[in-house]
């Protein structure tokens, strides 16, 4: 691209985003009454795909205050594909810089759980780990180390119960009456035969999971696991995972 087109594209998203330019091929385009159409256009399907892909946070904050944060988000976030159906990274660590948020500090863990939904519905279809071969391994003494699943996610809030809230809030049936005990919470979410499942874990499992994807084998990740949270049952937590789907492979 050669520094005139540049300078067109970059005066085009400025016009997008502030309404605006000095550009005047866009500074054209921009007193067309159909350019505010489409810029309105725009923006309309961010936020409907954010309201799509957050509806647990859009249940819990109902449809204006959604609406204005998602619009504010899409203002500083434009889509960097043409299709919206993954569109939303980094929302949820948006809504922890509102200042409208500050009396729901919850709020950004629940948005995270709604992204790691949509990441593990999206994900590539890896095969499930053998488990056959696994229990052999382990037999023998093996210390191997445990390959997630693509469509394996999880997420943890040190201060805040926003796995029960989130799926007290994701549920078909709509949100209920809560009374969570006000602590920490992770939750885990796998898609072991195509449809995108979820179960809390506590923050070992985090850590275990967490060891895992950074290439530890069984046994260093277990000694993790257990440094955050002692008394951990690691032969539980592993059946509990592989079946879950959590793994795809080990090496």
């Amino acid at each position: 691209m050669n520094a005139p087109e540049h300078r067109y594209y970059d005066a085009f998203l400025q016009a997008l985003f502030d309404g605006q330019s000095d550009h005047p091929i866009v500074g054209a385009l921009l007193a067309q009454p159909a350019f505010a159409v489409y810029r309105n256009t725009v923006f309309k399907g961010c936020v409907d795909a954010l309201l799509a892909n957050y509806p647990a946070v859009h249940r819990l904050v109902g449809s204006a205050w959604m609406e204005s944060a998602a619009l504010a988000f899409a203002q500083q976030h434009l889509p960097r594909e043409a299709s919206l159906i993954a569109y939303g990274e980094g929302f949820a660590g948006f809504l922890g810089t509102l200042e409208a948020a500050a009396e729901l500090p919850y709020l950004p863990g629940v948005a995270a759980l709604d992204r790691c939904w949509t990441e593990s519905h999206l994900a590539a279809d890896d095969p499930l780990l053998d488990v056959s071969a696994l229990h052999a391994a382990l037999a023998a003494g093996q210390d191997v180390t445990l390959v997630p699943h693509a469509a394996s996610r999880w997420h943890h809030d040190p201060l805040h119960p926003v796995y029960t809230i989130w799926n007290a809030n994701r549920r078909d049936d709509g949100p209920c009456e809560l009374d969570p005990d006000w602590q920490g919470e992770g939750g885990l979410l796998t898609r072991p035969q195509g449809d995108v499942q979820w179960q809390s874990l506590g923050l070992g499992g985090m850590r275990f999971l967490e060891a895992c994807g950074d290439g530890c084998g069984i046994a260093s990740a277990a000694e993790q696991a257990l440094a955050h949270e002692p008394g951990l049952d690691i032969a539980q937590l592993l059946g509990q995972l592989v079946l879950a789907g959590t793994f795809t492979s080990f090496h």
